[in-house]
């Protein structure tokens, strides 16, 4: 690990775990941060799918404090998570294999623990944190199946460490799929190292999801955002006082340590051949790289429709990143700086 000593100890001197660590931990624990009602979802939304209603009717019962914050914090979020994890069950059932999954920066592992349970032994799953809160959280029902947490931050989760400790090592031949969920704003804008950490735990022909709030290059258009999601979606679970309050606290740090989407495009396209949007909500992207055609475009096919109003919206989806003949141009080069 040698390699990654300069960057594992650039995030040891990060925001998420040194100056905003009392807010995840009081909001982890539901001191602080909690929402006026709880996060519902719009069901008027929700496609034909039964796979999705299952998943939409477990999540609710395994949340946690930290859940309901975030939940409430992003418009329609709740919907996305629910696409997102159906869609993971209904790719693990068409690979007809036991697939290995890795959440990070994801508070309880809610989501993670979900598809465990719904799966049936078709997925593995491993969240982890930092936060004991979150930890607590996600043992709150009881050891659930088919799911592990890692109380620690993502960059403490080494290759060695996961040989070395015997109830990680089943995942020691990597992930088919790592979702990174508004972990990396939380550290630094050096999305270079964070995702080329990271990528050691996924297997070569697996999906590399990320879900983030991107900088606007018009700083205008980025702030007109931000008042939609506060005024028209967090207004309806925060008084004006706590959302001015997390924006002093939280979001003022968090924006040094985002990245535009074409920075993010820039980068991705050194690791991988393939990348997609597949959804948006104002400011926050979700998006699905891949060195392998058939699994991506497998998973795409898996997806239902975005759960989401349209004027949220600010592109249509899903859509290519970037070419792919410019990514394999890129991805002979070497991963330095």
């Amino acid at each position: 690990m040698r390699e990654f000593a300069d960057f594992i100890e650039e995030c040891d001197r990060a925001p998420r775990i040194n100056e905003l660590s009392e807010f995840f931990s009081t909001t982890a624990s539901g001191e602080a941060g909690m929402p006026i009602r709880s996060p519902e979802l719009d069901r008027r939304l929700f496609p034909v799918d039964m796979t999705f209603r299952r998943f939409s009717a477990l999540h609710p019962l395994r949340q946690g404090p930290f859940d309901k914050h975030y939940l409430s914090s992003i418009p329609y979020r709740f919907e996305e998570e629910c696409r997102m994890g159906s869609a993971i069950l209904k790719y693990a059932r068409a690979r007809k294999a036991q697939l290995k999954l890795y959440t990070l920066g994801t508070a309880e592992g809610t989501m993670a623990r979900v598809i465990g349970e719904l799966g049936n032994g078709r997925i593995e799953t491993l969240s982890c944190s930092p936060n004991v809160e979150n930890l607590r959280s996600f043992y709150a029902y009881g050891v659930p199946p088919h799911a592990m947490f890692f109380h620690g931050p993502f960059h403490h989760l080494t290759s060695q460490r996961i040989q070395e400790d015997v109830e990680l090592r089943k995942f020691g031949g990597g992930f088919d799929i790592i979702l990174e969920d508004t972990t990396f704003q939380m550290y630094s804008p050096n999305r270079f190292d964070q995702i080329r950490f990271v990528s050691q735990h996924l297997k070569t022909n697996g999906l590399f999801m990320f879900v983030e709030k991107f900088r606007h290059e018009d700083d205008e258009e980025y702030r007109r955002r931000e008042r939609q999601k506060d005024h028209s979606f967090k207004a309806r679970f925060f008084s004006a006082s706590d959302i001015r309050a997390k924006e002093e606290t939280v979001l003022t740090r968090m924006d040094r340590n985002e990245v535009t989407l074409s920075k993010m495009s820039e980068t991705l396209r050194r690791f991988f051949v393939h990348s997609f949007v597949t959804w948006n909500s104002g400011n926050f992207y979700t998006l699905v790289s891949s060195n392998s055609q058939e699994n991506l475009e497998l998973f795409l096919s898996k997806l239902s429709p975005p759960a989401i109003p349209a004027e949220y919206v600010y592109a249509d989806l899903p859509y290519r990143l970037y070419p792919e003949s410019e990514a394999r141009r890129l991805s002979g080069r070497s991963w330095t700086l």
